[in-house]
C-alpha cells in the first residue's frame, strides 16, 4: 500500500470551512494576532487572538452555538478549542490552519 507522505496531519481546513458554510448559526474565529488577520483572512471570519479568547462569551453567547476556529498552522486553534470546550462551550471544532486554505481570502 502506497501513503502519501505528503499529506497534511490534522483537521483539512478546506473542509472544516465548507461544513461551516453548510452549519446554520456557526461562528468562525480567527485566533490568530490582528495584523495577521489583516493580512488576509477567511471571509466571515471573527478575529478573536488567542490571548484574548476569553472575550468570545461577549461575542458568543450561546454556548451551544457551532463555533469553529482556525489560526495559521493549527497549534493555536488547538489551544482555542480547548479553552472554549473548558469554558462551556459545546460544539467547538478545530479547523487547523489557514496556511492549508486553498479558498478566497479577504483583507
Amino acid at each position: 500500500m502506497i501513503m502519501n507522505l505528503f499529506k497534511p496531519s490534522g483537521p483539512d481546513i478546506n473542509e472544516g470551512v465548507k461544513k461551516y458554510r453548510e452549519t446554520e448559526g456557526a461562528f468562525l474565529v480567527d485566533v490568530r494576532m490582528p495584523d495577521e488577520y489583516a493580512q488576509g483572512h477567511i471571509p466571515g471570519s471573527i478575529n478573536i487572538p488567542l490571548n484574548q479568547i476569553a472575550l468570545v462569551e461577549g461575542t458568543i453567547a450561546d454556548k451551544s452555538a457551532p463555533v469553529f476556529v482556525y489560526c495559521l498552522s493549527g497549534g493555536r486553534s488547538s489551544r482555542a478549542a480547548k479553552f472554549l470546550e473548558k469554558i462551556g462551550y459545546t460544539d467547538v471544532t478545530d479547523l487547523g490552519g489557514i496556511s492549508g486554505y486553498t479558498g478566497p481570502k479577504e483583507k
